[in-house]
């Protein structure tokens, strides 16, 4: 029998990356999923590619309170339960030191990465506890877990996230809910793609190089890898785990 016959998912970002990937292995496995995403020209592509009853697709931007309801309001009006949270919506911001960083920009990857994740965990918990039980997974960083020097909004907004998942495993536990963060190194994604860009526009084969060898075990991550974890965070097997972080970098953060 599939790992999550039967059980309903959100998967916030789902329409690149980490996001698609983990989209893809919750099908196979019996899921029924909404796809959020930001991005209405990716949802057009997912749509495109993959035809089954049982995805469906929101486009949203999570840090509006407002959208995040829809989102969850129209998950239950369609697939009627939510036992299954993946709180993947991310944005990076800016390379740049502290003391140059746009507000605005600082304030948009907070709203995203930050709010975005409260938002998410707040309106679909309800609807998890009239459930009797589920899982919201957070999709933090190795940056929640250490300095990134030039990268000073998004590493607080990842830190950040393990704070409210620890605070919401300790007030969910009793509902029979678990949430936990997981902590991804470099992983092959539009976002790892633009990074690589920004360190080095004029020869981003050198700019990965050096973000590989960053990496004890010498290679990025692939998506795929990273919802395998994802897959057993929101199954059964994973049922005495919460308010945990979860690294997978390669090694990166025991360096």
């Amino acid at each position: 029998m599939a790992r999550i016959q039967d059980k309903v998912a959100i998967i916030t970002g789902g329409a690149f990356g980490i996001g698609l990937a983990t989209v893809k292995l919750f099908l196979q496995e019996g899921a029924k999923v909404v796809l959020v995403d930001y991005s209405q020209e990716g949802i057009k592509e997912v749509q495109k590619e993959i035809n089954s009853p049982n995805l469906s697709f929101f486009c949203a931007n999570v840090s509006d309170p407002k959208q995040v309801k829809n989102f969850v309001s129209y998950t239950i009006d369609t697939f009627g339960k939510i036992d299954i949270v993946f709180c993947n919506a991310g944005v990076g911001g800016h390379h740049r030191s502290f003391w140059e960083y746009p507000d605005e920009d600082f304030e948009q990857v907070i709203d995203v990465n930050l709010k975005g994740v409260f938002y998410t965990m707040k309106y679909a918990t309800p609807h998890l506890i009239s459930n009797q039980g589920g899982s919201i997974i957070i999709t933090s960083s190795v940056a929640g877990l250490l300095g990134m020097p030039k990268g000073i909004a998004y590493s607080a907004s990842k830190h950040a996230c393990i704070g409210l998942s620890k605070s919401a495993a300790l007030e969910l536990a009793k509902f029979g809910i678990r949430v936990n963060t997981i902590h991804p190194a470099w992983i092959e994604t539009p976002m790892v793609s633009n990074f690589e860009k920004i360190l080095s526009p004029n020869d981003t084969k050198e700019a990965r190089s050096k973000l590989e060898k960053s990496v004890p075990m010498r290679r990025y991550g692939q998506p795929d890898e990273v919802a395998q974890l994802v897959l057993f965070l929101a199954s059964d097997e994973s049922k005495f785990i919460t308010g945990s972080e979860h690294k997978i970098d390669g090694g990166l953060v025991a360096s």
